[in-house]
Formats: C-alpha cells, structure tokens, sequence
C-alpha cells in the first residue's frame, strides 16, 4: 500500500478541520448535549469511517479496507471501555455536565496527539526490528489478564497519580469551575487555577495509558501507518458525543471488560504467531521462520472480533435486565 505525501496533507488538514469544528461549538455553547443531538453526530462519524473504508477499497483494494474496519472496530471498541473511566473521573472531581463535552473533546485531541506519537514510534521499531511482535503479543495478553482479573470498572479502580497529587499540592487551586477556564482571577487579583486543570491532567495521563494498550492491538491487524492512524482518529471521531448517548447503558455493559479482554489476546497470539512466522531471533529455530505457525487473515479477524463485541454486549444486556428484574421483585 502505497500512501503518498499529499494524502497524508490532505488527511491531516481534514482532521484539523473537524477538530476546530468542534472546539467552535463547544467553545461557543458549552451544555449537555441531547440524546437526539448525540445521537446524530455518533451516527455521522460512523458513517464517515464507513465512507472512509469504502475509499481505502476503492483507490487500495479490498485486503488494506478490511484492515481498516477490523482495525476501526478494535479501536472503537477500546474506546468505549476508556469512557467507563471517564465517567469516573467526571464524578471523582464534580465536573459540572456542561462542562464536561470541553474535557472530553480536549482529552480526545491529547489522545490523538499522544497516539500519532506513538504510532510513529511503533512504525519505525517494526520496520527495524521484527521481534518487536514477540513484545506487543505478550504485552496485549498480559493486558487481557489484567482486564479480567480487574472485573467491572468502579470508582475505585480510579488512583491519582503522583503528576496529579503534584499539582494539587504544588499550584493554587480555586475550589470553583467557575466559567470551565483553566484559570479564574479572584477579587484580589490573585489568579488561581480551577480544578478543570486537574481533570485535564488526570483525562491526558489516563489518555496515555490507554495508548500504551490500543497501538500494539491496532498494529496486530495491520502494520501500514496510514491505516493504523486513520483507525485511531476515527475511533476517537464521535466519542465525546458517545459518552453522552450511552449514559448509564454504560453501567450495564458488564462483560465487556471479559469481552475486550479476549480480543486483547487474540490479537496478542496473532502477533506471537505473526512474529515466529517472520521470526529473526537466532535463538529461536535458528533465525529462522517457523513454518508451522499459522497466519490468521484478516476476515478471519473481523469475525472473531464482531463475534466476541456481539455476544459481549448481548449477555450483558441480559444480565442486567435480569439483575434490575430481580431488585424490582425485592423491592
């Protein structure tokens, strides 16, 4: 796949736009948005990645666009675990909910940014080092054990870290959102900063753990840069609108955690798979490929991620109804 300089400009310059887009109508009305009007922006940036893979077909071929969906959807569907956080950071700190689209969409550039970095990174490692999967595939079932061993997400799961105890310790802090700046001017003068600067630190570092997760994931469906971008900028398209559409469905998501967990691992056994098929390390078969290690293709991917999201969803669904049913009956 062959992705030119002007692509790139023009794919960057698209999403600059959109972004100032957005920051012009949150910037310009901050509020809660609606369920219809959430509603209608998720449905618009889903149509567009849909739009977007059917060009990747159109001017690359069939094999780069199935990249693109199954990586999309790897995305989009860790994204949404990341909103379970957000929705306790948003409580922990009392973000007033008029305020709480500016946090998001801020978070969402930083995520953006912080992943860019981090794909540039990933793309220059593997094309240098191969064994680099052998690292990615541990680290995405380690991961995958991790989310199983944590079960739900609750408010506990949420620990300032030692940059946010700083800043709470260190910088003059209002006890008032007031206008949702990051800084307000007192009657004295005296210009403290609101606690909307530790939000925005607590959503960037929490940005930055969830990347550490999603860019190994992302790069054990496709190793193209360009796709492995655009996937991430359109999983991140709409997710502030997200948050506000699913509210307390969120809650009752229950197995997605196990759900996620097992696309984690698939992908990481894949990578491990990829990486002995390709394998360098002279150690291992003598620097030699292991030619009994299966190669998974990518429908083959897409299935077992639709599957597992689908089921996932589904039982939790259930689940939770069967649950509000029965404290119904207790009551």
């Amino acid at each position: 796949m062959n992705v030119s300089t002007w692509v790139w400009v023009v794919t960057l310059v698209a999403l600059v736009v959109v972004l100032a887009v957005d920051l012009l109508i949150v910037g310009r009305r901050p509020h809660e948005p609606s369920m219809r009007e959430a509603g209608g922006w998720v449905a618009f940036y889903v149509a567009l990645a849909l739009a977007f893979g059917v060009v990747v077909w159109v001017v690359w071929g069939g094999q780069p666009a199935a990249e693109f969906y199954t990586g999309w959807l790897t995305e989009y569907s860790l994204s949404v675990d990341n909103l379970f956080v957000f929705v306790i950071i948003m409580a922990r700190f009392a973000v007033p909910r008029q305020f709480q689209q500016k946090v998001l969409l801020i978070g969402i550039v930083l995520a953006l940014v912080m992943r860019g970095a981090f794909i540039a990174a990933g793309a220059a490692l593997i094309s240098q080092f191969s064994w680099v999967f052998y690292i990615f595939g541990a680290f995405l079932v380690y991961t995958a054990i991790t989310l199983i061993k944590q079960g739900e997400n609750d408010e506990e799961d949420f620990k300032e870290n030692i940059l946010i105890r700083w800043a709470k310790r260190a910088l003059p802090i209002s006890s008032s959102f007031d206008s949702g700046k990051m800084t307000v001017v007192t009657e004295t003068g005296r210009r403290l900063f609101t606690p909307m600067l530790i939000v925005m630190i607590a959503i960037g570092t929490t940005d930055l753990i969830f990347a550490l997760d999603s860019i190994p994931a992302i790069f054990g469906i496709t190793k193209e840069p360009y796709l492995v971008f655009t996937a991430n900028v359109f999983a991140l398209m709409g997710l502030r609108q997200l948050y506000f559409l699913l509210g307390g469905l969120l809650e009752r998501l229950v197995y997605l955690n196990i759900g996620l967990a097992f696309v984690l691992a698939f992908i990481g056994v894949k990578l491990f798979l990829e990486a002995l098929h390709t394998n360098a390390l002279g150690f291992i078969n003598g620097g030699e490929g292991v030619s009994w290690a299966p190669e998974i293709p990518i429908w083959l991917s897409l299935l077992v991620i639709l599957g597992t999201l689908g089921i996932a969803t589904v039982a939790s669904l259930v689940k939770s109804s069967r649950d509000r049913k029965k404290e119904l009956i207790k009551a």
